[in-house]
């Protein structure tokens, strides 16, 4: 808790230095529109050269998207827009464990995977990379403390230095110690993201930095779930497991000492270059303001990418028996597995933009040539590839109609012949009836590189039979703000699945099977009560090594009113629940999730949190008691032997300010 009480200090001192700049108005253009839970996101000005002097204006891009977005102020979704792990995520454990999506969500990128993905909700990527737009610094603090030492960590900050650059800094630890044996977790997460304008507008620069570092406990499960009925078992950490039971173990915020661990290390460096031909105006705004407008017509754009992924697993106390029983070795005094990949790709684009003054009507060729090294214990591998690509993209000024047309095409290298296609079209029909989207791809991928080989100290195992993959998804989808929901209907086709069918053993399924799947949010309001109802039905045709549960919702219920003008308040009860299936049991030396058919999860009720959050201007807080059904059932369950939390509290904080 000391840290707790170090970072409410931090937060007061800062308080006191911004309090002026609070009660002058300061966040003019973000106080309004919050109210019912402040379901709005911060206000985006409608001109950048018209508004006042203390008020905050902030949007952001990403990547090859035209559209532009603001930061979600909302305060309804803890997970979501605090946690940042999505509700429909089950974790082998707390925050920081691995983790899975329940609603099924299949890899639709073709090209090399290194298949390692069992953290993935945590990371960062090129592809969430935000390059912003603030006409004033800005900066963000998150802090959350819970049960059994658990700290989270988030800083934020962007700022344009003029008016044409823009860079922005991101740090987010997550430590926890865990309710099980060897489940705490170290996490560090970096990212640096910026952007340039020349004076003429015809050249832009981009620039995408991150580093992932993931130091996560692993445990193997517990040996037996009749420890969770025993009296003597109360104090859940007594519980004997499968890996990592006579280790010690040291926790700590910024130095823990995990014997026995899986450890990742991402780093990606990106820079994109863009440079413009077309036409530039000078628009005379009033007697001592000119703008200078500049339309490009055609584009050349480089991007240059390096990525380095180092995925790691050790355990410096082995257990014999779980080693013996699962991969077939004997441990010996040491258990040690490493894959470390590198890829360095060159892209060169051409765009056109047909219409003038729309950057989201636009043709894109291109090619992009990788390169990739992979190093082993034992072994290395070096291979290339070439990829050929282009996009249709036509989104309409008037913001009605969006469509959209890609491919990508490996002619040359280790994955030739993976390929994919997609399609889009959206449509916005009236305030009433929202947004309608039509949407189908096919995927033909390479199967991940741990399909096919993985190393160890004491072992390495292959499988040199697999075919390419095949994936089809065909999608309907609708947007409604004004009846409050959103609603998808998404349809799978699946050829040469590939699973792991044991703790080291992957295969592939040659038969032909598909997935549905029906995902609706919606909200219902009766005065100043709220309900936030998420679904998912999911259903299997086909035999199909492929595991699903049924159902899936969430529901959170609760008082959602704005009191005394600037308190946004949401309390009440959130309940998630998914009908009982096989669900994958997971490989801790591999770091993947096998599929199973020998231990059925059935949890009796639903997970139960109680919760308080409430917004006042610029500072928000998340209060909750989670696992309630604890009290009066025995822990729910999230995968063969990895039973789920005890009951816990947590304190979350977001603060934000601008300089």
């Amino acid at each position: 808790m000391r840290q707790f009480f170090i970072f409410t200090a931090l937060l007061f001192f800062c308080g006191n230095q911004l309090k002026a700049q609070f009660n002058s108005g300061r966040f003019g253009n973000m106080g309004g529109g919050m109210g019912g839970g402040g379901s709005s996101k911060m206000q985006r000005d409608t001109s950048k050269h018209e508004h006042e002097p203390d008020t905050l204006t902030i949007t952001y891009k990403l990547l090859g998207e035209p559209t532009s977005y603001r930061i979600d102020s909302s305060i309804n979704d803890f997970q979501t827009n605090y946690q940042k792990v999505p509700s429909n995520y089950t974790l082998l454990g707390s925050i920081g464990n691995p983790a899975y999506n329940t609603i099924y969500t299949p890899i639709l990128k073709p090209g090399f995977d290194a298949g390692f993905h069992a953290y993935d909700v945590y990371m960062n990527t090129h592809k969430d990379a935000k390059f912003y737009y603030t006409n004033r610094p800005y900066t963000e603090l998150q802090y959350l403390v819970g049960s059994k030492q658990e700290q989270v960590i988030g800083v934020s900050h962007t700022q344009n230095r003029t008016e044409r650059f823009n860079f922005a800094f991101d740090y987010r630890k997550i430590n926890t110690q865990g309710y099980f044996r060897s489940q705490n977790t170290s996490h560090d997460f970096y990212r640096i993201t910026s952007r340039y304008q020349t004076k003429n507008k015809r050249a832009n620069t981009y620039m995408s930095f991150y580093f992932n570092k993931i130091n996560g406990g692993e445990n193997g499960g517990i040996r037996s779930d009749t420890f969770l009925d025993n009296s003597n078992f109360k104090q859940r950490k007594t519980i004997p497991v499968n890996i990592g039971n006579s280790a010690s173990q040291t926790y700590s915020l910024f130095n823990s000492v995990i014997p026995t661990k899986s450890t990742y290390k991402q780093t990606g460096f990106l820079i994109q270059q863009q440079y413009d031909f077309g036409h530039g105006d000078t628009i005379h705004v009033n007697d001592t303001t000119d703008y200078y407008k500049y339309d490009p017509v055609f584009r050349i754009q480089y991007t240059f990418n390096l990525e380095n992924g180092n995925y790691g697993f050790i355990d410096n106390t082995p257990d014999t028996a779980f080693y013996v029983n699962h991969y077939n070795f004997q441990p010996g005094d040491t258990v040690r597995a490493q894959h470390v990949w590198r890829m360095i790709s060159n892209d060169l684009s051409l765009i056109q933009f047909p219409v003038r003054g729309n950057l989201g009507h636009f043709i894109n060729v291109g090619a992009r040539f990788e390169s990739l090294n992979g190093t082993f214990l034992d072994a290395s591998v070096n291979f290339g590839n070439l990829a050929l690509h282009g996009e249709y993209r036509n989104k309409t000024r008037n913001q009605k109609w969006d469509f959209s047309a890609k491919g990508e095409f490996y002619v040359v290298g280790q994955n030739i012949g993976d390929y994919s296609v997609s399609g889009m079209l959206k449509r916005h029909i009236n305030d009433l009836l929202g947004d309608v989207r039509l949407s189908a791809i096919n995927v033909n991928r390479e199967p991940n590189y741990v399909y096919k080989y993985f190393n160890s100290n004491r072992d390495a195992w292959y499988n040199t039979s697999l075919a390419k993959e095949n994936i089809t998804l065909l999608q309907f989808a609708t947007d409604n703000t004004k009846l409050k929901y959103n609603l998808s209907v998404n349809y799978y086709l699946f050829t040469n699945y590939t699973y792991f069918r044991d703790y080291f053993h992957s295969a592939q399924s040659n038969s032909l099977f598909n997935l549905l799947q029906v995902i609706l949010s919606k909200k219902f309001s009766a005065n100043a009560f709220s309900w936030y109802l998420d679904l998912a039905f999911q259903q299997i045709h086909g035999n199909a090594p492929l595991n699903v549960p049924a159902l899936w919702t969430r529901n959170r219920i609760g008082f959602e009113k704005t009191i005394y003008k600037n308190l946004n308040l949401f309390t009440g009860l959130e309940l998630r629940y998914n009908t009982g299936y096989f669900a994958d049991d997971y490989s801790p030396l591999l770091g993947q999730f096998i599929y199973q058919q020998n231990q059925k999860i059935t949890n009796n009720l639903p997970d139960i949190a109680a919760f308080a959050n409430f917004r006042i201007k610029s500072f928000t807080a998340y209060v909750r008691a989670e696992n309630l059904n604890t009290f009066i059932s025995t822990n729910n369950f999230a995968a063969p032997l990895y039973p789920e939390n005890n009951f816990a509290f947590r304190l979350g904080l977001r603060w934000w300010f601008i300089n």
